[in-house]
Formats: C-alpha cells, sequence, structure tokens
C-alpha cells in the first residue's frame, strides 16, 4: 500500500460498503484507514473488521480518537443531509477533505464529467444525487452546444435499492439535484423527480433527460446528438454501466404549446421550438450491491473519481507527508 492515501468511510450502510470495496479493489492511490458507523451490529463494519480495515461505532466522535486518524487525509461521508452537517463540524478542525455522499450541499456540487477540476482544491466537496450524477452530465451536453431554458430529469430506482437515507432525504433529493441541473448543467431552470419503482424482480437505474432549447432551423441536432454521445462515453469511463437506452429524440414543439408555464419567473421572453429527449439506464458493478442498484453505484464511483483527483493535487511533499 506505499504511496497511497489513507481514507475513511463514514456511514456503514450500503453506499458506504460498497464504497470501501471500490476503494480496496479499484482504486490504486487510495487505501481504507477507517470504517466508521453508529451501529455495531451493522454488516459494513462486519466486513471491514474482516478486510482488517479499522472501524468505530461511535461515529465521527469515534474516528477523531482513533489511532491513525491523523494520517487519514479524505474523509467520505454516506450518511445523510443532516448528519453530514454535524460531521463536518466536527471535523473542521482537523483539515480534512471532505467528499459528501448526502445531499447536504454543504460544499460546491461536483460532477466528475463536468466540473471536477473546478472545485479540486475545495475542502468539501458535495456529490449531488444519484440522480444527478446520471443526469447533469446530459443537460451540460445539451447546453454547451445552446442555450438551455429549462430541463427536467426523472430518475426511476429499484425500491429495493432506496434505504433509509434516500428514503428520508427525497425532498433534499429533489432540491439538490433541480439547483444543481441549474448550477452544473447549465440549464436556467432545472427541475427534478425520482420515483421508487416496486417492480419485482427490481429493475435497473433508468433516467430520463428532457431540455427545452430554441433550433428554428434544426441546425443543430446533429451536434446536441454528438455532444450527448461523448458525454456518455466521459461518465461510462468510470461509470461502466451507464449507457444510453435509445437514440437521443428531438421533438418540435407544437405552435401554442404553454411551455412558458415550465420557464418560471424571472427568465423573460424565451423562444424555445425543440425539446431533446434522453434516454439511460445504469447497471451497477456489482462490488458489494445488487447489479440493478445503479443509483447506488454512479455515486459511489463518481466519489471515488473525486477523491483520486484530488489526491492527485497534492503537493507531493504534503502527499508524502500523510501517508
Amino acid at each position: 500500500m506505499t504511496g497511497r492515501t489513507k481514507v475513511a468511510v463514514i456511514g456503514s450502510g450500503n453506499i458506504g460498503t460498497d464504497l470501501m470495496i471500490k476503494v480496496m479493489r479499484v482504486s490504486k492511490t487510495l487505501e481504507m484507514g477507517a470504517m466508521v458507523g453508529i451501529d455495531p451490529e451493522s454488516d459494513g463494519l462486519a466486513r471491514a473488521a474482516r478486510f482488517k480495515v479499522p472501524t468505530t461505532h461511535e461515529g465521527v466522535d469515534g474516528l477523531i480518537a482513533m489511532d491513525g486518524f491523523e494520517d487519514i487525509r479524505i474523509v467520505f461521508d454516506a450518511t445523510s443531509a443532516g448528519a453530514h452537517k454535524v460531521n463536518a463540524a466536527k471535523l473542521a478542525p482537523y483539515g480534512k477533505k471532505l467528499v459528501d455522499l448526502t445531499p447536504a450541499a454543504i460544499g460546491p456540487y461536483v460532477v466528475p464529467a463536468v466540473n471536477l477540476e473546478t472545485h479540486e482544491e475545495a475542502d468539501n466537496v458535495n456529490m449531488v444525487t444519484c440522480g444527478g450524477q446520471a443526469t447533469i452530465p446530459i443537460v451540460y451536453a445539451v447546453s454547451r452546444v445552446t442555450d438551455v431554458p429549462y430541463a427536467e430529469i426523472v430518475a426511476s430506482i429499484a425500491s429495493k435499492s432506496a434505504g433509509p437515507g434516500t428514503r428520508a432525504n427525497i425532498d433534499e433529493f429533489t432540491e439538490t439535484t433541480a439547483a444543481a441541473i441549474e448550477a452544473v448543467g447549465g440549464a436556467w431552470k432545472g427541475k427534478a423527480i425520482i420515483i421508487l419503482n416496486p417492480a419485482e424482480p427490481p429493475l435497473i437505474m433508468r433516467d430520463t433527460v428532457l431540455a427545452l432549447y430554441n433550433d428554428p432551423e434544426e441546425l443543430l441536432q446533429d451536434a446536441i446528438r454528438e455532444s450527448v454521445e461523448q458525454m456518455v462515453a466521459d461518465v461510462a469511463a468510470y461509470v461502466p454501466g451507464y449507457r444510453l437506452k435509445q437514440q437521443v429524440q428531438f421533438t418540435r414543439i407544437p405552435e401554442g404549446e404553454p411551455v412558458h408555464t415550465l420557464l418560471g419567473k424571472g427568465v423573460g421572453e424565451v423562444n424555445v421550438t425543440h425539446k431533446v429527449s434522453v434516454f439511460l439506464e445504469v447497471e451497477g458493478a456489482a462490488h458489494y450491491l445488487p447489479a440493478y442498484a445503479g443509483n447506488l453505484d454512479i455515486m459511489t464511483s463518481a466519489a471515488l473519481r473525486a477523491a483520486e483527483h484530488i489526491v492527485a493535487q497534492l503537493p507531493a511533499e504534503t502527499e508524502g507527508a500523510l501517508q
């Protein structure tokens, strides 16, 4: 493990455990330094102990008190929005880099395929939501070709893949995702919807992105299609199960369609002639979670990519001193 940067994972549930296994199996630059939970009987802590990863069931306070805490450089938080606010405050004096997998959004939104380099020096980066990680790259792919006055995403996930944290944070999910569609994706107005699908057997994550734009002569379709396909390839580089479900669809908006009701106040008079629809699916890598839990896999994959990039930017003397 020489030369690797030690990390801690707070949250011994599904997301945290999958992230731990990704660090151990996939990463070439990170090393597990601690697994942190609050339930001493959790499967995540039990697995970590079997892997000989240091553990504590006393939450962030236990992490701070652990031997070797000073060597940990990156802390992943896979708890909940409310818990992350407490955890971030307690960790603030210690100079750790935080990668937040909750919708707390204390730090800047980060979607690796879009804006990772912009925030590589931030002390706390927010990974938005699973729906955001899947769909914001597509909104951005359209917005880098043309203005996007309105973008709407629908994330459909297997109900079995939605744990208590996801269910407790539904409002935060929609609010954080919508805000990031605008701040990162570049849409003037964003909207997010999440669907918990109870189908049996469970279905893999499906995402729909709809964006309005102006193209009266239909001159932009090829450029938008190419931009979207390139972005899908960029995301798939760190989320192998990420793919287009079908070809990008373009539809002319009928004259008189009241699309202005979607734009909200403050947008002003805007002409939109077309909508582009992009249909995605995300299959998980099944490192710990079932393959249908692509919504969780894309979060842990994006968080891993973000942490690896942050570590790569550390000055050599600082990185070496922290091993």
